[in-house]
């Protein structure tokens, strides 16, 4: 089955997303735009190939014109759609799904991914049924453009946000671990441009994810060991497409993808010195909100997904925020989670000072997150909320994306995946016997 969602469509290869699957959904995004170029980039898992070809033939037999950016970051295309002509762009990837699976995200002219209703209009399109052009229509021309990651790279090196002189006179020591994915060759070359000295892990655009494919701490290991062997300052991990950063530090420990936006958004500050506003999702950890206040500036959350990230950020006119799981966000460079952006900030921090990133994550508020799910089946989540609400005295309640409890220095997350049969509890606090207590009370409730 098809997992569709504000993140686009994901499934299996084998029984999911097949060919007419594919052809039907190149088919419904191209009613959905004005004439005008489509740019395509995939990443590294070798099924994307063949989706590739599938859509682009379904495109050209409607007389569209394809740019086609080969193995690149989401966030190149995003980027690239943007700054050029182009109405749309698609994406072929699963992010961090095992490599069994492969699925599209769709971008909108503005370089940003769908709205939810724009995913609505195009699922229904797709249910609909689709009829295919005829061959009276002129076909449509490919275009390969091999310089879309040196563009991204380039505009990252100029972004005013970070300082890349200082930067180049550090002459980082850096590991970057890109899982074989599309950041293989762009994350490189970007450490290269700011003066670093590169070790390369994982950098070859196979699709073979030799550890688990979302750069959480337990599948860092060998990251966090080369780190320390080779006396390096930093380690760099992304996801298969490269949209999202985790960081290790000097001394080999991962720190963590909430924190990849804390130390980035720390150096954002710390450098801007105005008071801003900025913008993360009700899952992310408070590190952000605390850091701002010691500044005068403000956080507002929205629902789970970068889109709605997004929007916030225009409703509101930030200039910076993010999602938790390493996805970083800067409206001067494009509306969308962006590891190079990530890696230049998080360089740009340790650029300000002479601390060793040890030392600076360790001056940062320390929070512990607890992130647990339970099957939803037999759970009436109306009444199980009423018994929270009732239960967790003296808290602060959102009922914005499922229901979230928060006191000063705590909260607890309760919320209805998007993509599974399950319900998704998180909870943040001073240390993690304090965040286990509240996941406990919580379970306690839904097995009651």
């Amino acid at each position: 089955m098809l997992i569709r969602s504000i993140s686009g469509v994901r499934g299996l290869v084998k029984t999911d997303l097949l060919p007419e699957t594919c052809a039907a959904y190149a088919a419904a995004a191209h009613t959905m735009f004005p004439d005008g170029v489509f740019m395509i980039g995939r990443d590294s898992r070798p099924s994307g190939e063949n989706l590739l070809d599938i859509m682009v033939e379904i495109l050209l037999n409607y007389g569209r014109n394809v740019i086609l950016l080969g193995i690149v970051p989401t966030p190149t295309v995003q980027f690239m759609v943007e700054r050029t002509d182009a109405v749309a762009g698609v994406v072929i990837t699963a992010s961090h799904n095992p490599i069994e699976w492969n699925g599209f995200k769709f971008i909108r002219g503005d370089g940003t991914f769908f709205r939810p209703d724009d995913c609505n209009s195009l699922f229904s399109i797709v249910d609909a049924g689709i009829e295919f052009p005829n061959h009276d229509i002129e076909s449509g021309t490919t275009f390969m453009d091999v310089n879309a990651v040196q563009k991204h790279i380039i505009q990252v090196a100029s972004l005013r946000s970070i300082d890349i002189n200082k930067i180049r006179k550090k002459k980082f020591k850096v590991v970057i671990d890109a899982v074989n994915g599309a950041g293989y060759d762009a994350l490189p070359r970007l450490l290269e441009s700011f003066n670093c000295e590169v070790i390369r892990m994982n950098c070859e655009p196979n699709g073979e994810f030799t550890r688990g494919p979302e750069p959480l701490p337990e599948n860092l290991e060998t990251l966090s060991t080369a780190v320390v062997s080779n006396k390096a300052d930093v380690g760099f991990a992304v996801d298969p497409d490269a949209d999202r950063l985790a960081v290790v530090s000097e001394d080999g420990k991962p720190l963590g993808d909430e924190y990849t936006l804390a130390i980035a958004g720390d150096g954002y500050i710390r450098q801007k010195k105005t008071q801003e506003t900025f913008v993360i999702n009700l899952s992310t950890s408070m590190v952000l909100e605390k850091i701002a206040a010691r500044y005068n500036c403000s956080v507002e959350r929205t629902p789970v997904g970068e889109i709605n990230v997004v929007q916030k950020m225009i409703d509101v006119g930030a200039k910076f925020g993010g999602e938790g799981n390493g996805g970083i966000i800067l409206k001067e460079a494009h509306l969308g989670r962006d590891s190079l952006v990530g890696c230049a900030m998080v360089l740009n921090r340790m650029a300000l000072t002479d601390e060793r990133l040890s030392v600076i994550y360790a001056g940062l508020p320390q929070f512990v997150m607890v992130k647990d799910k339970l099957d939803i089946d037999g759970v009436d989540m109306d009444k199980l909320i009423t018994a929270a609400i009732d239960k967790f005295e003296g808290a602060e309640i959102n009922t914005e994306d499922g229901t979230k409890f928060t006191w000063d220095n705590q909260w607890i997350h309760l919320r209805k995946s998007n993509t599974e049969p399950i319900i998704r509890i998180y909870a943040e606090a001073e240390n993690q016997d304090s965040a286990q207590k509240l996941i406990d009370r919580m379970k306690s409730l839904i097995e009651a």
